[in-house]
């Protein structure tokens, strides 16, 4: 491509001429999206760009309380999935403290609506969930 314009030759003339060169060597070929519709979006957003993004390399930003919502629902989730009784009960006892902490100082946006998970609670269900109903030992170490 010519790095500036020629002097006397209209700007839009010497584009053109730019982009057919272009496409003579192919340059657009195999660009993403060649051959489909542009999306058919009607309204303008002046943050379309982040937002695509952010879609493409999968990221979102939620309000914190919202975000520790769906930590609270992976630990649990987790805590059910883990090999030991021990894993367990430090995977809700991490998220309970940053439940709490939450609790103590809200954070901007909607409320946190959570409250801390009973250890023992989890415990039995996890050991339900395995068949594994009075296994427990002393100091709340069991089979696992």
């Amino acid at each position: 491509m010519t790095e500036r314009k020629p002097p006397g030759v209209p700007f839009e003339s010497w584009v053109e001429k730019e982009i057919r060169d272009a496409q003579g060597r192919g340059d657009f070929d195999r660009l993403p999206g060649a051959g489909k519709p542009l999306p058919d979006d009607t309204t303008y957003d002046e943050l379309w760009w982040v937002k695509r993004k952010m879609a493409r390399e999968g990221l979102s930003v939620l309000p914190p309380s919202l975000a520790l919502r769906k930590e609270a629902e992976d630990a649990l989730a987790a805590a059910y999935a883990a090999p030991s009784e021990h894993t367990v009960r430090k995977i809700i006892a991490d998220i309970n403290t940053k439940i709490l902490d939450m609790m103590l100082k809200p954070p901007p946006g909607p409320p946190l609506g959570l409250k801390r998970y009973d250890v023992e609670e989890v415990v039995r269900e996890w050991h339900e969930r395995r068949g594994l109903r009075g296994t427990r030992t002393a100091g709340g170490q069991g089979r696992g």
